[in-house]
């Protein structure tokens, strides 16, 4: 199959938000990608695979039992990577409500608001994985979870927990306390210091978290049952969304566990 071939052509449009929307369908670019896709019952569509790639993901391939064998050009054409490793699957939006993911009675979420950044926004993803979060919640103008550098950068954590979206920022930490977690705002001019709150971080936790430039509205982090800072021993001014939002998550999955 070929660059220029109709189903190809169709797929590549998911490039764009609106038709992902739309179609509630995005690619998921790479072997983990796909990996984390197919442990998701029903949502891999189709896998796109050049035939190099057959060979060297052949167990992948066989696991997702329909697939499409393209040219290079054509993988290239619906990879967001520099150096494609020949695989790509069409797969189906995994988002639920927000109410059902906090139905579930999570201990530990991350609800991002405006963060704009894909890579950033992946790792995120990756992150709250890694720290065994229950959740990850996207809202206001965040960019959408399937954006194809999100998905890559969250190296297949997008498939492993509960994700949901929420208009309202406000409306998700309100949704959040609602069902008892105690909502902490990551805030660089907070009233707790991260290393003295030992007590706080062992409760059901629901982290915010702001855009990369400009941080939490202060009417945002004012809803917040606390705001915490990350205390900041040498000269940087500040740390990385992503990098902020793995201390704040691993902090209080530690305090979990010891509690």
């Amino acid at each position: 199959m070929t660059v220029g071939n109709a189903r190809v052509k169709e797929a590549r449009k998911l490039s764009r938000r609106s038709v992902r929307t739309e179609r509630r369908l995005f690619l998921a670019d790479g072997p983990k990608a796909v990996e984390g896709a197919l442990s998701v019952p029903g949502c891999v569509v189709e896998v796109f695979a050049t035939a190099t790639a057959t060979e060297q993901y052949a167990d992948l391939v066989a696991a997702a039992g329909t697939w499409t064998l393209v040219d290079d050009q054509a993988l290239a054409s619906l990879s967001d990577s520099v150096t494609p490793a020949g695989v790509v699957g069409l797969c189906r939006f995994v988002d639920r409500p927000l109410v059902h993911v906090l139905d579930r009675g999570p201990r530990l979420a991350a609800i991002c608001a405006d963060i704009r950044d894909p890579g950033n926004a992946g790792t995120v993803i990756r992150c709250a994985d890694a720290a065994g979060a229950d959740a990850v919640v996207f809202a206001g103008q965040s960019v959408d979870f399937y954006n194809p550098k999100t998905v890559r950068a969250s190296v297949g954590s997008l498939f492993h927990l509960p994700l949901a979206t929420e208009a309202d920022p406000a409306a998700a930490v309100r949704a959040a306390q609602a069902t008892g977690l105690v909502v902490l705002a990551a805030d660089g001019a907070g009233e707790l210091d991260l290393d003295e709150c030992d007590d706080l971080l062992a409760r059901p936790t629901a982290w915010l978290f702001g855009n990369e430039a400009w941080g939490l509205p202060d009417e945002l982090a004012a809803l917040a049952d606390h705001r915490v800072r990350i205390p900041i021993h040498g000269r940087a001014e500040s740390l990385n969304l992503s990098t902020a939002a793995a201390l704040c998550l691993y902090a209080s999955a530690r305090g979990q566990r010891r509690a």
